[in-house]
Parts: structure tokens; sequence; C-alpha cells
């Protein structure tokens, strides 16, 4: 939940500056307010050493960790020589591609002596050149008795010349050898070797990423409190601090905990129009991970109800949706599972992030069970799974509508299946309805059905998503009364117009002819309702409340994609397994089990994506402002967090 924030003014003896502010960082529930705005986030050279030495030592291969407590100068010093080792290593990495580059390309011309080179020069009065060209040319050139072949390497030919002056060629590139061969590669020799020594000292370093980090959260503390410390003002000529601040309502007994037995008094002020109040929640269990998901959109305002668990729940329900595979569902639970159990002793958000795909993981499984779906084949109402599954029982019950009531319906199923016209039952007309193929047993009207029917519960979804979001904000919309009776005017409407069957109608909520007339009085209600209440509360401003009616239209048909990806990786699934299966079992297994692979990747993508994408977008719209800035009291940061 969200919090409501207090501003105080705190106002005391300078003497007690000191230790109050080390109570409240012990404490951590007071953020000080800076009058000079937002406060500096640039770190001291000793942080940033530290972190740039964090950077590369994270990366190095685990090594035992050192042991000993953290000396802070020796830490300064120890990141010091890490991020020095790292820019040698890089230099000699450098070095050493430019020296195999040299000596690539001296290579032809083989071992010799720069200094018999310059000899030959001046005791024969001749110069010396080296050059190449490209051997499609060479072949066609024809070369005086001064140039001297000397081989090919890939596509170049390499010639030297021996000329009175310094001469050149047409198409050929005189190459400067300042090094011969074989000094560079003595040089490469020993730029091997100082990398590796280098490598070496800077590998043991890897057991010092604890005792560094250690040595980062000392700093950080201080430099967050010497930070919160230069934001006090005194007025009275450095006898007396003032200082501003934002605690929690439910935390002010803690506030006046910190100043007891001091010179110190705390007061509760106004909040003036200019201050921007943090937003401070509190939440525990699966609406602390939600939390997180909110997070990941936008910080609530602190005039916001906190959406964490709404978000939560609707996400869990979303993914399983999409995933639409109690098979997949059992994959990630098993993965989850390995994953808590290797990770046992972390906590923070990694322990929530494993909790998060616990709980995805087993609404996979439910849905899986609900819809009779495991590893993309759909089980036929004849399987125990099936009798027990939400989707055969209401397949059944539809079934059962139209067997009674001898409709259009019906009457296409028996055109088409003859023999289904002796069923009895719902569940007997529903399995009347088969065909075989290759081996193969489909039932058509249960495929049928069901595929209407989770068509229409992502209707239903998305209208009752909607629902909540105008029923959380109805004391500040007055307006989302109207928009909720149109929708369900709009819900009850919509069979009407596809000449469908909906589940309120099988289920005996509202008869298929009443349901229609009664959408249609409901929507005709509520849309001048949502009118007449927005001129109401905004006056002339509301009279743009009716351009919500293609966004409230266009939002709940947003939640189609819900039917619509968990209908394609069905599809996926079952063609994999369809194609894997005639191939053969070796081949065919391999097809499967990548087929199912990359489907669950693909799952995991669009129910991540979409199913936050409707909490964030579609749902938004009518019950979170957002834009919030999170509370960040001063507080003793440890190093596991």
């Amino acid at each position: 939940m969200i919090i409501k924030l207090k501003k105080y003014l705190i106002l005391g003896a300078k003497e007690d500056l000191d230790p109050f502010f080390a109570r409240a960082q012990q404490k951590g529930i007071v953020e000080f307010i800076s009058p000079h705005g937002r406060r500096s986030h640039e770190f001291t050279p000793e942080i940033q050493h530290l972190l740039d030495a964090l950077k590369i030592v994270r990366k190095l291969p685990p090594k035992t960790s050192h042991l000993g407590r953290v000396d802070l100068q020796e830490a300064e010093e120890i990141a010091l020589r890490v991020s020095d080792l790292k820019m040698e290593v890089e230099r000699l990495y450098e070095e050493k591609r430019l020296l195999q580059t040299e000596i690539v390309r001296v290579a032809p011309f083989g071992d010799f002596s720069l200094d018999d080179i310059d000899i030959i020069e001046r005791d024969a009065k001749r110069h010396i050149q080296f050059f190449c060209m490209k051997t499609a040319r060479s072949h066609q050139t024809n070369f005086t008795e001064e140039v001297l072949y000397i081989g090919t390497e890939f596509d170049l030919d390499y010639f030297m010349t021996i000329n009175p002056k310094p001469k050149t060629y047409p198409d050929m590139i005189e190459m400067r050898i300042d090094r011969p061969l074989g000094e560079l590669k003595t040089h490469l020799a020993f730029v091997n070797e100082s990398l590796h020594q280098i490598e070496a000292e800077l590998k043991g370093y890897a057991g010092h990423l604890d005792y560094l980090h250690e040595a980062l959260v000392t700093r950080l503390n201080s430099f967050h409190l010497d930070g919160a410390k230069r934001d006090v003002d005194f007025p009275l000529e450095k006898a007396v601090f003032a200082v501003e601040a934002w605690v929690p309502s439910n935390k002010t007994n803690l506030l006046y905990g910190i100043i007891d037995g001091m010179a110190i008094h705390a007061e509760p002020i106004a909040v003036g129009e200019e201050d921007r109040v943090p937003t401070y929640m509190e939440n525990k269990n699966v609406r602390r991970i939600g939390e997180d998901l909110v997070l990941i959109y936008d910080v609530p305002s602190p005039a916001d109800k906190d959406p964490s668990g709404w978000v939560f729940w609707a996400f869990a329900l979303f993914f399983a949706i999409i995933v639409a595979d109690g098979g997949y569902g059992l994959i990630y639970l098993a993965i989850c599972l390995a994953l808590k159990y290797k990770f046992r002793a972390v906590g923070g958000m990694i322990r929530r992030m494993i909790r998060l795909g616990i709980c995805l993981s087993t609404a996979c499984i439910v849905w899986g069970v609900l819809t009779a779906s495991f590893f993309g084949v759909q089980l036929q109402p004849d399987t125990w799974i099936g009798e027990i599954s939400l989707i055969q029982h209401l397949a059944s019950q539809k079934a059962e509508y139209h067997l009674q009531k001898k409709d259009d319906v019906y009457d296409y199923w028996v055109a088409k299946y003859p023999s289904s016209a002796k069923a009895t039952t719902g569940q007997e007309f529903l399995q009347s309805v088969q065909t075989v193929k290759d081996g193969r047993v489909s039932y058509n009207m249960y495929q049928n059905f069901t595929d209407s029917l989770l068509l229409e519960f992502s209707l239903l979804v998305g209208t009752l998503h909607i629902i909540t979001s105008f029923l959380r904000y109805l004391r500040r919309h007055y307006a989302g009364i109207g928009w909720i009776t149109f929708m369900i005017g709009a819900y009850f409407y919509f069979p009407e117009m596809l000449n469908a069957t909906s589940i309120l109608h099988f289920l005996g909520v509202i008869s298929k002819e009443a349901g229609p007339r009664v959408g249609l009085e409901l929507m005709y209600i509520g849309l001048p309702m949502a009118l007449v209440f927005a001129l109401i509360q905004k006056r002339l401003k509301g009279l743009a409340e009716i351009s919500i009616l293609v966004q409230v239209f266009g939002d709940v048909l947003s939640y189609l994609r819900l039917y619509a990806l968990g209908l394609a990786g069905s599809i996926m699934a079952a063609t994999f397994n369809e194609i894997g299966g005639d191939i053969g079992l070796f081949i065919g297994a391999l097809i499967i089990l990548f087929g199912h692979a990359v489907n669950m990747l693909l799952g995991t993508m669009s129910g991540v994506i979409h199913g936050l994408r409707l909490n964030f977008i579609e749902w938004y719209h009518y019950s979170f402002e957002g834009g919030g800035r999170l509370f960040r009291p001063l507080m003793i940061l440890k190093a596991k967090e």
C-alpha cells in the first residue's frame, strides 16, 4: 500500500547534528529535503575507483573470497592496482594485435637484418626497396631486371628492388619495414609473457570481490551521510541547525525516538504547492512482488492507490492464458524450484523473482488443467483431465443448451453429422461429432466450442479488468459509473451482433432473447450517464468525456490478444507434435524438443510483454496517474543488498 508522507521541520542544537544524522541513518525512515534542489550524484574519486574495480573483478573467474576486516586505505590501493592492471592488459592486447598484423605484413620477405641492409646500401651505393602488388596484375606486367620476385601470399606478390636511387613503379605499393621479422617475433614473445604475468596478477584479485564490495558500501554510507548534512541550514550563526524532511505517517513515532534525549525539535509543517512529495510503498508477500512489477513501468504518484496486488494477480492470469499449456508450466516450475534450491541463501530482488516464477508456473499448470492442454496435446472429452476441466464442462453445458433448444447450431451439426441426432445429453452430443484421420480422433464440435469459449473469455476478462479499474477511482471519476454500465450492456449485446451463444445464455444468467435487449438499454443508459457525471464533476471540460467511448472499446478489444497468442502457441505446439510424429522416432523427437523449446521461449516473451502491457496500458488508463518519485530515506546500505 502507499503510505502518506508528512513533512517535518527539524530544529536542533549544532552539537547534536552529527549524532542525530547518525541515528537517522540507522533507522532509515527520514528523507531529508535539499533546499538547493536535486542533490548531485557525482561520486567521490574513492567511490569511483571502487566502482571501476568491481566492474573488472566481477568478470574474473571466481576465486575463494579474501578474508579480513575491511581497511578503506587498503581497498583504495587494491582498486587502483586492479584498474592499472586492467589498463595494462588492454594496452598489451592492443600491442599484440599490432605486432601480429606487422608480422603478417613483413613475413613474405623472411628474416633479415636491417643493419646488413644499411651496410649494403652504403658500400654498394644502391638503394633497396620493398614492394607488393596484386597477383593478377603482376602476371600481366613485364618487370625490369632490378625487380626481384620474393614470393606470394594470398593474392599479393612481393618484390625487392636494387637501384641507384629510390624509384616508383606503376601499380606497385612500396612497403616500409622498420623492424625485421625476427625482431618482431621476439617482441611478440615478450608481450605474451608480460601479458601472462599481468593477467595472472589481475586474476589473483578475484577473491577480493566481497572485500571491495564491503569497502564500497562503507564509502557510500559516508557519502550519503555527508550529502544529507550538506542540506542543513544554520539560521542562528551556526548555533542552531534546521532541515526539512519527509517521514512516513506510520513511522513518526520512530522520528521522535531518534531525537529523544537531544536538544532537537521536530514539527510537522504544511506541504507546499511546489513540493514534489515522494511515494512510499509498503508491501509484503505477493504484493511486494507486484510492487517490483509496477516499478518496471512507472512510480505511482502519492495520490494513486497502490496497484501492486492488482497487477500481480492480473499478470499471473494473463501470462497463463498466453502460454496456454500446463506442460510448459511444469517445466517452468521445475526450473524455478531448481533456482530456488541453488540460490536458497539469497534474498531481495532475486528471491522475489524466483517466487514470481513459481507463481506464474503454477498459474500455467492450473490453466492447463482448466483448458485440458498439455504440451500441445488437446486432451479429449473422454480423458480424466478432460472430465475435470472447466473448458470441458462449459463446452458440455453449451452442447446441452443447443441440444435442448434444437436451434440453428443444433441443425448445423446434425446436418453435417447425422449420427449426432441420437445424442440425449450434451456430453454425448459433443462426442458424437468426431472424425478419424490417420488413426487420430478429432472432436470437431468440441474444438469449435472451446475456441469460441476462449475467445469470449478473453473479452469477459478484459471487460471485468477495465471495470475494476473504473471502480478503484470512482471518487475521482464519477463518469466511471456510466462507463461500467455501458460495458456491461455492450457485453450483453455483442452476441447479437455475432449471432453467437454467450456463456451467459447457456449458464442461465440471461436468456438469449433478453440479453441483446437488456444490453442495448444499458448502453443507452450508460453513455449519457457518463457524460452527465463528467459535466457535474468537471463542468464544461466534461464534454471531452465522450471521446473515452472509442478508448473503452479499443482497450477491451485489446484483450483479444490473450486468445490470439494462446491459440498461436497451441497451434505451433500441435504442429511440431504432428511433424515429429510423422517423421520418425529419433529425428522426430529432436524436432518435437526443438519446436517446444522455441514455442516456450516465444510464449514466455509474449506472456511477459503482453501480460504486463495489458496492465500498464489498458488498465492504467482509468486508475493510475504515475509520474511519482520513490521515497529515498537516508539509510545504512548493506553489502548483501
